[in-house]
């Protein structure tokens, strides 16, 4: 069994074990409030049975031979007994209760640091990023086309999940080398896939699938929007 299985099979029957405390709390209670309703009235007709005894007499008001009677006391007594008995139940109640709150809070303490080391492996695991990553996908120097690659896939980094959602969007709190070179119609870093442009004289060069509409790699040359209409215009005279 887990700690978090075991804590809610503690935690299942609290209320039953406090209800019962709270139910003999308030037997006590009652009880208590009886004794000394009981006692009240008992010592107050002792103390009107005194006063007519010294006024006939009987009696010498020497206040240090005046005293209640033994069943006076005993009630006075039984009434502390009970007292202390409800104070000891509220107690027991109060430790039940901060000792589950003291077993989930260390619950919690374990499961962060579990989460820190999932966070740390998995940190770890990531590829190291390349040694091109920061220059920028240019042309090969040998008769210009011969090595240009027609994808580019980014270092492996939180830019990467977010792009394949929403290609376009960088404006994430994702730390960037302000000396890394942008690319691309967003006029952004490189990240996720990318695609050449297949003019020699591109301005732009590289661009994001998102931002150019597509989901895969083109087959065949592809041209920007740009060189696109360029060259199309060209054909057309």
């Amino acid at each position: 069994m887990s700690f978090l299985e075991e804590f809610n099979a503690n935690l299942e029957s609290l209320p039953n074990i406090l209800a019962r405390h709270y139910a003999v709390l308030r037997n006590l209670d009652k009880s208590l409030q009886d004794i000394q309703r009981q006692n009240e009235q008992r010592c107050e007709q002792e103390i009107e049975d005194i006063k007519r005894e010294i006024k006939s007499g009987n009696i010498t008001p020497d206040t240090s031979l005046i005293r209640f009677s033994d069943e006076a006391l005993d009630e006075q007594k039984h009434s502390i007994g009970i007292a202390d008995e409800k104070v000891m139940l509220a107690v027991r109640a109060y430790d039940l209760v901060d000792t589950h709150i003291q077993q989930l809070d260390q619950y919690l303490k374990t499961f962060e640091e579990e989460l820190r080391e999932r966070d740390t492996v998995a940190a770890s695991a990531l590829p190291a990023p390349s040694a091109d990553t920061g220059a920028k996908p240019g042309r090969s120097s040998e008769g210009g086309r011969g090595g240009r690659k027609k994808t580019r896939l980014a270092t492996a980094t939180a830019a990467t999940a977010t792009a394949a959602v929403n290609p376009t969007a960088m404006d994430l709190d994702i730390p960037v080398d302000p000396n890394e070179p942008t690319y691309c119609l967003c006029n952004q870093v490189s990240y996720g896939e990318m695609v050449a442009c297949e003019n020699p004289n591109c301005k732009v060069e590289w661009f994001h699938f998102g931002c150019v509409g597509l989901k895969d790699k083109p087959k065949g040359k592809w041209y920007c929007p740009d060189c696109a209409a360029l060259k199309n215009r060209r054909k057309g005279r």
